[in-house]
């Protein structure tokens, strides 16, 4: 049996071979997406490249060309599909016909990158005269998607993050998105009360998921209707991958988003496809180890003179701290403060051995940037967004403290 058979004919793609519910994160993250075994074959199929696939007759099927759907994208989506709602994930094949989305209980869409996910949420439900309501805090590239979202006809609100403050300006709205923890202030709102509000006047609800991953925080089941990611961070964890994710319950509002990656054709490289695959079994691993060393570090930065304006959701003190811990599983990697100047920031980056002077975050290797050499967030010149990556805690504590050293006045 081919591979992509394989993957076809078991529609319960990762049903039996042990991803089910009741598992802990570290299992269920290995187990994930891995069709039915095969004799002679890997228990993971390597990627499918493939334009067309043989289609005699009527097309029907999940496979008929490339940029509709693509076996290795199957096992993708069925894998973070069980991460994003373990006791709700569809176990269908891609759906027959043209839109797909046919399936019950969660299906999960991959896209080329994090951006393609957000654009096709957005622009597959927000019509000319439409309101959507966005944060005013979020990620940077989030400025540029309100000019198009404008250009379009579309009215667009804001409000920051933090208080919940998306609920004041909800009147109205066809769409709610929501961006917790925020990126790269760090503030949390309550999802579930604002789903719970924006439903309330008709609205749908989206949650960027991408700096919590599936396993700190998950969307569905605190009332999202969509949960967007870039798993080109954490999600995958090597920084080498572009890829982003749409989980939705709603067989439609699915098919909406299907449509439109058809449409623009936003899909990823097989390639691609397979590496996030495989670089899912290690995201409890990684996950809990960031975790542990962001929080670490948050600890010992609390003690700094010169560190103002330290934000990280797992700090008790946090003020983030109270809902955060309501609905999260875990915090993030992610750790932000403030050097007294952009010349101090450039310091301390340079003096820094095992933290790499990157943008993005999630990755094994720890990253820290001066934001404010982007221009696009509303942060001070010496604000530090700090990712915490899979060194050992101790080295990397004391490579920050040595290099905060270095770089004092």
């Amino acid at each position: 049996m081919t591979d992509s058979a394989a993957i076809s004919a078991g529609t319960g793609a990762g049903t039996g071979a042990g991803a089910g519910t009741g598992m802990g994160d570290g299992t269920r993250a290995v187990r994930a997406g891995l069709p039915e075994p095969v004799k002679h074959e890997p228990t993971l199929p390597g990627p499918v490249f493939a334009a067309h696939f043989h289609l005699p007759g009527d097309p029907t099927g999940p496979y008929t060309y490339g940029r509709d759907d693509n076996p290795t994208w199957t096992l993708l989506e069925q894998a973070i599909g069980e991460l994003e709602a373990p006791d709700e994930t569809s176990g269908e094949a891609p759906g027959e016909g043209s839109d797909g989305g046919t399936g019950t209980g969660v299906e999960t869409l991959v896209f080329a990158s994090g951006m393609a996910a957000i654009s096709a949420v957005l622009f597959s439900q927000l019509r000319a005269g439409d309101t959507v309501v966005l944060p005013d805090d979020g990620y940077q590239a989030l400025p540029l998607v309100r000019e198009q979202l404008t250009a379009y006809g579309i009215e667009v609100r804001t409000a920051p993050t933090g208080g919940d403050a998306q609920l004041d300006v909800l009147d109205g709205a066809k769409l709610l998105w929501i961006e917790t923890p925020s990126n790269p202030g760090l503030d949390v709102c309550d999802v579930r009360r604002l789903a719970d509000a924006a439903h309330a006047r008709g609205a749908l609800v989206a949650v960027d998921n991408t700096l919590a991953t599936p396993l700190g925080q998950r969307p569905l089941e605190l009332g999202a209707d969509f949960s967007v990611a870039s798993g080109t961070k954490m999600l995958t964890g090597h920084g080498d991958i572009l890829l982003g994710y749409v989980a939705c319950r709603d067989a439609e509002l699915t098919a909406s988003v299907r449509r439109w990656r058809k449409i623009v054709g936003a899909i990823p490289g097989p390639m691609e496809a397979w590496l996030a695959h495989r670089s899912l079994a290690t995201l409890q691993l990684r996950a809990d180890r960031q975790n542990a060393n962001a929080l670490a570090l948050a600890e010992a930065l609390r003690g700094r003179d010169e560190v103002t304006g330290l934000r990280y959701p797992g700090l008790p003190d946090d003020p983030s701290y109270k809902i955060a811990s309501q609905q999260m599983r875990r915090f993030g990697c992610v750790v932000s403060f403030t050097l007294p100047s952009r010349a101090q920031a450039d310091r301390f980056l340079d003096a820094l051995r095992l933290v790499d002077d990157a943008t993005s975050f999630g990755g094994v290797r720890s990253t820290a940037e001066r934001r404010g050499r982007w221009g696009g967030d509303a942060v001070a010149e010496g604000f530090i967004r700090l990712s915490a990556g899979s060194e050992d805690p101790d080295d990397l504590v004391a490579d920050v403290l040595r290099a905060l050293d270095e770089s004092s006045d």
